[in-house]
């Protein structure tokens, strides 16, 4: 790998943490303006599966005997990493600040070693199992549940929720490496999830509710359209383009490293377009999280084949995210 491609790979993985750290932020001053979850999840899914349709045709020329054989994938990639994903995400975030969702949402690689460690019965590695107790601690802290302050036990779910939907994200991920393209993966992914949210809103599962009026972003009053336009070409389109960039001149183990930063950018972007920020103990526990997923992806990356790794899952999934 060049020093050149090496070093634009980290700016390209560095911009998608950074454009994927503003969904949280910008989903809430929809939310606060009235818009339900659903239909902030489903108008920035379907914006984005119209954006990024052309492109995704025009990547699977020459590949569509490959569709065959990834749709199952891309269906359920499109359904539960992308759709359920930013549901549960959303709804955590109208119920807590956007970055503590996000530190929630980052349990995903402890879920996914809790679910490795079931399904092959072998014991983790000792530091996968320092970073879970750690990561662990730092829910604690992030929940701030040695203060006065109530826990909202159902914003909490849903951040357990987000967490789940992640780790399948991952682990459809790994097994779509090498079926279709990435970035047709992402953009058939977006159509499913744009058709899940529409299937359930015509039942009557799904409540949508939206205002067009005026939203409260960087302390004052702004145009609906900013926020949605934001979380869609921003937060959605640009930034699963970036991480896609990213992956394939950095390698995933190096990017998903990267990746970790979103939830720094989550804090300045909270700060800076709606001036909500954790708690200093909440910082304190996010960056705990962030240590424990670090220390159970190096025993990972240290791990002899024999072992039971993230790989039993297939091959490396790519760093960039469903928020």
């Amino acid at each position: 790998m060049s020093a050149n491609r090496s070093a634009s790979g980290l700016v390209y993985a560095l911009l998608s943490a950074a454009t994927f750290g503003g969904s949280g932020p910008l989903g809430k001053s929809l939310l606060e303006a009235g818009w339900s979850p659903g239909a902030t999840v489903g108008t920035r899914i379907g914006l984005a599966a119209a954006v990024m349709l052309v492109p995704t045709l025009l990547v699977m020329r020459g590949h569509w005997s490959r569709l065959r054989q990834g749709l199952g994938i891309m269906a359920a990639y499109g359904t539960v990493a992308v759709a359920l994903c930013q549901f549960c995400y959303f709804n955590a975030v109208a119920r807590m600040s956007p970055p503590v969702a996000l530190m929630l949402e980052y349990l995903a690689p402890i879920v996914i070693v809790g679910w490795l460690w079931l399904r092959s019965r072998r014991r983790p590695g000792l530091l996968t199992i320092a970073g879970t107790v750690v990561a662990m601690f730092g829910l604690v802290l992030v929940l701030n549940l040695f203060s006065a302050t109530r826990v909202d036990p159902i914003g909490v779910l849903w951040g357990v929720g987000a967490a789940a939907c992640l780790a399948v994200y991952f682990v459809l991920s790994a097994k779509a490496d090498g079926v279709l393209p990435p970035f047709a993966m992402v953009g058939g992914g977006m159509v499913f999830g744009a058709g899940a949210i529409g299937v359930l809103a015509l039942v009557g599962v799904l409540p949508l509710s939206a205002t067009f009026g005026s939203v409260r972003l960087w302390g004052t009053e702004t145009s609906w359209l900013v926020p949605i336009l934001g979380i869609t070409l921003v937060a959605a389109v640009a930034a699963y383009s970036l991480g896609i960039v990213a992956a394939q001149r950095l390698g995933p183990k190096v990017a998903s490293f990267v990746s970790l930063t979103e939830v720094l950018f989550s804090v300045l972007a909270s700060w800076l377009f709606i001036g909500d920020v954790p708690a200093p103990i909440q910082a304190l526990g996010g960056a705990l999280i962030v240590a424990g997923v670090v220390l159970v992806r190096v025993d990972e990356l240290r791990a002899p084949l024999a072992e039971p790794s993230l790989e039993d899952a297939g091959p490396e999934p790519l760093p960039t995210r469903s928020a």
